[in-house]
């Protein structure tokens, strides 16, 4: 469904569940943004004979995991991207600070980018977390929809 011919009420409906689900992690990030949330397993003397994985904080794994299963995961991030000529994390911020509504789809792309390629790319998610993206995205996210949300109580 392109949210680009919604109505702003069509709008906040469409999103409002999605975002609702992420909120709850807010606490988290905030008390986890510069830290590192993965570790490298490497067991008792098994480096040497297999290779090593990260282990991710349990927290982490759910924020993954609730945004994995939102419908809203854009798997052409990559054009978002390259439209808004997003090319580093200092864009990002950029980007997402100057999102309005009408940018709610693009802001998912941020995150769709996050949270995909992080399934190949190990340090992704916990980047996600150290740099503050994650948390920026959700609060922007929540300002937005609190904001337009004329019909409910602005809560989710």
């Amino acid at each position: 469904m392109g949210s680009d011919k919604l109505s702003v009420e069509e709008m906040v409906a469409y999103y409002k569940s999605d975002v609702g689900r992420l909120t709850s992690f807010i606490p988290w990030l905030e008390s986890h943004k510069g830290d590192q949330t993965a570790e490298i397993y490497k067991g008792e003397g098994l480096e040497e004979t297999s290779i090593t994985f990260p282990v991710y904080d349990s927290t982490l794994m759910s924020f993954v995991k609730t945004a994995q299963a939102s419908t809203l995961m854009n798997r052409n991030y990559m054009y978002v991207y390259s439209r808004n000529r997003i090319r580093s994390v200092k864009d990002e911020r950029r980007f997402i600070q100057r999102a309005t509504i009408k940018e709610m789809g693009d802001l998912w792309a941020i995150l769709s980018r996050y949270i995909l390629k992080g399934m190949t790319k190990a340090t992704l998610w916990s980047e996600g977390v150290k740099n503050g993206i994650f948390l920026e995205l959700v609060l922007k996210m929540k300002e937005i929809l609190s904001f337009w949300d004329k019909q409910g109580d602005g809560r989710f």
